[in-house]
């Protein structure tokens, strides 16, 4: 570090401990953006970032418009595909940024979105949930200009103004409504949205106001301690609690300072979203070994629901402070974090995990929705503000795929590669498709696509069949297939699959033997207690192809609360096999049910189990836990 850097960075941090405003010693204005070409692997970084927003929005659930069982993680994923959208130009999900607002703008019972009442307007007695979707549909009226999100952030806005209270600690927003906590978080948010409303608001003096009030408070509150870090939040007695550091107040407060700079052009601001930007990289409680790592991640702890989205807030605030200043350090740690995540902590179906370093022996990924958004937001970091100008990606569905193989005889199994491509200006684009698989294998995939990409907004797509001959003898095991795709103009991308090769089905829902199986998660979602759950009108189904030959098979479940649980030979027709009459909530009806297959066995010999929800107005939908199958054949 420079003896100017270092010294700024001491005054700063002596100023913000005070609750003064930091000293200036460089930069009299704002600095002009800086305007650099696209490096060459932008259109991977854009394809990356692509191949991943899919996979996320697989787990968006259409009925509920939202994501299953969480409901201020619902808002921040979905501010992570606005993010998206607004990075690389494909705007293929506005829909449902809209469908989101349309469903959910009215009230709703506690429970009914798995938290507590929510009171119309996205509004509840979490402060911080309240700002949380404040936000986001901010960043949708950025992508969209329709004024009915604007107009939904000022009504929250005007909710957490109500909790603004100077009467304790001087000022600051409460955390609940019960006014028991003030915190980093929530005043994080409202420094950010307030600014965020006035830059929007032609005019505009009151959110200014009310953010500079806000931001002077937060920088006086203590809670910014003497590393540069954030701490959780305020005691009683309005000192510092000293409770963990967590990377997303770090983030909202680079991201309120910054909003705020560009509402004064204060150069001071920008100096403070650089300071904590600084302390947060250079610190070993938030960085270790070069990597964006969370409190909870250590060996011996674990993560709740929430903590898993934290670094993605982080991550999305970081890439601003990175487009405002152009500082090569941000950058830097920003393509750090891409390329670990993409090399260490990506899962064969695509899935991005909670440890951005990738599973040690001690420390076990976890893999959800959550961790997907969070991770997403680190590779919508590294896509460049300057698009490339075409962009390919590949993505195989399923991406694993389980066989139950016949003796003495080859098996064979299909699956397909979605090709995407986009181009600055209508071109066609020429695309070879190349498949390999383990010596031995027969892999057939080779074609010449032509697709004919019209801009960034809607990626050119087509579907690749692809068959896979498994020989016989294969021993159980996974097996890889990679399907390559490869444009004329000189772009490349790879998808990656997986064959399962197993003699029997047995595993347990949520685990990495599940997904083989699973054929269609179907908006469903995966409890604290260890089951796949389907509410509402989702479902879920899973696959089983037994062997040619087969005589007979069944199919046990371990399985509670109020379910219908449905079998078919195609995964299109259905016939009801086990219903709960009863509604039951408390998984006091756990239990195992062996069902009989044979009759449902399609020409291939492949059956397929559907779950669903008995009584899909109440949100309490069947629990699966365990699955076991067995069957005879020659």
């Amino acid at each position: 570090m420079s003896m100017f850097r270092r010294t700024r960075r001491v005054l700063l941090a002596m100023a913000v401990i005070a609750g003064l405003q930091p000293v200036v010693l460089a930069h009299a204005g704002p600095p002009p953006a800086p305007e650099t070409p696209a490096p060459p692997s932008a259109a991977t970084a854009v394809a990356d970032a692509r191949v991943s927003a899919d996979v996320l929005m697989d787990s968006y659930d259409q009925e509920k418009a939202w994501f299953a069982s969480s409901w201020w993680n619902s808002a921040v994923a979905l501010q992570t595909i606005g993010d998206y959208m607004k990075r690389t130009g494909d705007e293929r999900y506005l829909d449902e940024l809209d469908h989101s607002f349309e469903t959910n703008k009215g009230p709703f019972p506690a429970g009914e979105r798995s938290t507590d009442e929510i009171y119309g307007n996205f509004t509840s007695r979490a402060i911080d949930d309240s700002g949380w979707w404040g936000l986001n549909w901010v960043t949708a009226y950025d992508l969209t200009g329709d004024q009915k999100y604007l107009d939904m952030a000022v009504t929250i806005g005007e909710f957490m103004n109500e909790f603004w209270d100077t009467s304790t600690c001087g000022g600051g927003i409460w955390w609940n409504e019960e006014r028991t906590y003030k915190n980093a978080v929530t005043n994080g948010q409202w420094v950010r949205l307030t600014a965020e409303l006035h830059n929007r608001l032609p005019g505009d003096t009151l959110w200014l106001d009310r953010s500079q009030e806000a931001w002077d408070w937060f920088v006086g509150s203590g809670m910014i301690n003497s590393d540069g870090l954030v701490n959780d939040g305020l005691r009683d007695d309005c000192s510092s609690n000293n409770d963990t550091v967590w990377t997303y107040n770090q983030g909202l407060g680079i991201g309120a300072a910054l909003e705020l700079y560009r509402a004064t052009g204060d150069p001071e601001l920008l100096e403070q979203a650089r300071y904590l930007a600084d302390s947060a990289l250079e610190s070993d409680v938030l960085v270790k070994d070069g990597v964006l790592t969370e409190w909870c991640e250590a060996a011996g702890r674990s993560c709740d629901d929430n903590q898993k989205q934290f670094k993605g807030i982080f991550a999305r605030y970081l890439m601003e402070l990175a487009d405002t200043t152009g500082e090569p350090a941000y950058q830097q740690f920003v393509a750090d974090q891409a390329d670990s995540i993409w090399a260490n902590d990506r899962d064969v179906v695509g899935r991005l995990g909670l440890r951005w370093a990738g599973a040690t022996d001690t420390q076990p990924n976890v893999f959800d929705w959550r961790t997907q958004a969070s991770a997403l937001s680190a590779l919508i970091a590294d896509v460049p503000q300057e698009q490339p100008r075409r962009t390919l990606s590949a993505a195989a569905s399923p991406a694993v795929v389980a066989v139950l193989p016949a003796s003495g005889t080859a098996t064979e199994v299909g699956l397909d590669v979605r090709v995407a491509a986009t181009s600055a200006r209508p071109e066609p684009l020429p695309v070879t498709v190349k498949a390999t698989g383990p010596r031995g294998w027969k892999v057939t995939a080779d074609r010449t696509l032509r697709l004919s990409p019209h801009g960034h907004a809607d990626p050119a797509q087509a579907t690749v069949p692809v068959t896979v001959r498994v020989p016989a003898g294969t021993a159980d095991g996974s097996y890889p297939v990679s399907v390559t795709v490869t444009a004329r103009s000189g772009l490349t991308y790879t998808a990656r699959a997986e064959v399962l090769v197993a003699g029997v089905v047995d595993f347990a829902a949520g685990s990495p033997e599940e997904i083989p199986w699973l054929w269609d998660a179907g908006g469903s979602g995966f409890s604290g207690g260890g089951s796949r759950y389907a509410d509402g009108e989702s479902a879920f189904v899973y696959r089983f192809p037994f062997p040619a030959g087969t005589t007979s098979a069944q199919v046990t479940l371990e399985i509670d609360n109020q379910y219908v649980v449905e079998v078919g030979p195609d995964g299109e027709s259905w016939t009801t096999v086990l219903t709960e009459d009863e509604q039951i909530r408390d998984g006091s009806n756990r239990a195992e049910h062996t069902l009989d297959l044979t009759e449902h066995l399609g020409d291939d010999k492949a059956a397929y189990i559907r779950v669903s929800d008995a009584f899909p107005a109440d949100g309490w939908g069947g629990g699966v836990y365990r699955v076991s199958a067995t069957y005879e054949a020659p």
